[in-house]
């Protein structure tokens, strides 16, 4: 079924789902999270060797949706966004994240659970939730740290700063990064190896991979809903949220 907001296109193997809301830079509705995690659970069984993630115009995804009437993400938004995490982390399937843009939020969180992540030089990423009064959630919690260290997740997590893609390829948040003129061929050339390469031993090793760096995300998928709950209700949310709405800086008050 035909979700809005999404580009599926199916090529020689590799199944390339492109966040396709470029006008709102991507950001990602509790819908749309669930009909990605559908595709990436069918991929296995319906001969994709590869999954590319990617977005359209200038972002990979500005992470959950706030509706155009201002109302905020939800639980259905963070139970869907842990949903796709875990299914891309699971699946024998490799998942390419290709990051053409801004990945900040949820979309950072997906960036970072792919197998590989590429990025544009003028990509970057983000952990802007504390901007808005609340905390990490889509595993980034665990995904990050187990990328760069807890020093360095500390401090993306704690002051919401912008990470270029070179510093985030040094860092090891990404695999590596790609001056923008060669991105799509760059991308093109790694989605035909990995869509000819061996299956088997793909998911094989994806799986193991995982199981060494990410034991721990389902308990932390848990931690993390079990923290977001209590702050999506608080006073800091709510002037977090309108903080951003009315482009101004929020005044938290630890309520």
């Amino acid at each position: 079924m035909a979700v809005e907001g999404l580009l599926v296109e199916r090529r020689d193997g590799a199944l390339c789902i492109t966040f396709d809301r470029p006008e709102r830079l991507n950001s990602l509705t509790a819908e749309i999270i669930h009909a990605v995690a559908d595709l990436v659970d069918a991929a296995a069984d319906d001969g994709t060797r590869v999954i590319v993630l990617t977005g359209s115009g200038r972002a990979f995804s500005s992470g959950a949706d706030v509706g155009a009437d201002g109302s905020p993400p939800g639980l259905d938004t963070l139970d869907a966004a842990n949903r796709l995490t875990t299914s891309i982390t699971r699946s024998p399937v490799v998942v390419v994240a290709a990051v053409n843009g801004v990945a900040a939020g949820v979309g950072c969180s997906f960036a970072v659970a792919a197998d590989v992540a590429v990025a544009k030089e003028s990509a970057s990423f983000m952990l802007a939730f504390t901007r808005i009064g609340l905390m990490p959630d889509g595993g980034a919690s665990l995904l990050v740290t187990a990328a760069v260290g807890r020093a360095r997740a500390a401090r993306m997590a704690l002051l919401a700063e912008r990470v270029s893609a070179p510093t985030a390829a040094e860092w090891g948040l990404i695999s590596n990064v790609v001056p923008d003129g060669d991105f799509d061929s760059y991308v093109d050339g790694l989605v035909a190896q990995l869509a000819t390469g061996p299956p088997l031993a793909y998911a094989s090793t994806k799986l193991a991979v995982n199981a060494a760096a990410l034991s721990l995300l389902e308990t932390t998928l848990g931690a993390e809903r079990d923290g977001q709950e209590p702050l999506l209700a608080s006073a800091d949310f709510a002037e977090g949220m309108a903080a951003f709405q009315e482009k101004r800086p929020a005044r938290f008050t630890g309520s």
